[in-house]
């Protein structure tokens, strides 16, 4: 199921329907991501790697999702302009999508299938609060919350993926990403 990722129809932010096939050979970091929530601010970070690392055919890849307590409620425009003038986004950024659910969509169907844990920072407890606010995923594989990472090797596989609160410049990822370049 792994090796089909790419050839996955998306639509992009501004509606046109494609495939993930255009960034085949390259790494990928799929995250799904919202305006309203207070992890919010790892676009700068996402920004970031983004630009440090395109040069070496990398490419972070934004999928908003409105499902987690309403956090991207904005149209497709209204997130665009956001993240193009509060976070200076260059990445490709997508419609929104569910990625939990009867109506996950089947890109985040196929990644967690690929992964299904998440790697998070020792101690952190971030799933232990979730649990305790009554927001524990339905599914042990669920995404947990916004801003979930999967890496993607140049391969089109699936190398790793990420809890919501490993940011994108925390060691373990930026790792994870130089050995997948490395490849």
């Amino acid at each position: 199921m792994q090796s089909d990722i790419l050839n996955t129809e998306v639509t992009t932010i501004d509606g046109d329907k494609t495939t993930l096939e255009g960034y085949k050979g390259n790494v990928l970091l799929i995250v799904n991501v919202a305006s309203k929530c207070g992890l919010t601010p790892q676009y700068e970070q996402l920004e970031n790697i983004q630009k440090a690392w395109e040069k070496d055919g990398f490419t972070v890849l934004g999928f908003p999702c409105n499902q987690f307590l309403g956090q991207e409620p904005g149209s497709e425009e209204e997130i665009k302009t956001f993240c193009s003038t509060t976070y200076g986004v260059t990445f490709p950024m997508f419609s929104k999508i569910d990625v939990n659910g009867e109506d996950r969509h089947p890109l985040y169907a196929k990644l967690i299938a690929a992964a299904p844990k998440a790697v998070a920072p020792e101690g952190s407890g971030f799933y232990e609060r979730m649990a305790s606010k009554g927001r524990a995923p339905l599914y042990p594989d669920d995404i947990l919350w916004n801003f979930e990472k999967f890496l993607i090797g140049r391969d089109g596989q699936v190398v790793q993926r990420f809890s919501p609160d490993m940011t994108p410049e925390d060691p373990i990822v930026m790792e994870s990403i130089k050995l997948a370049l490395a490849k």
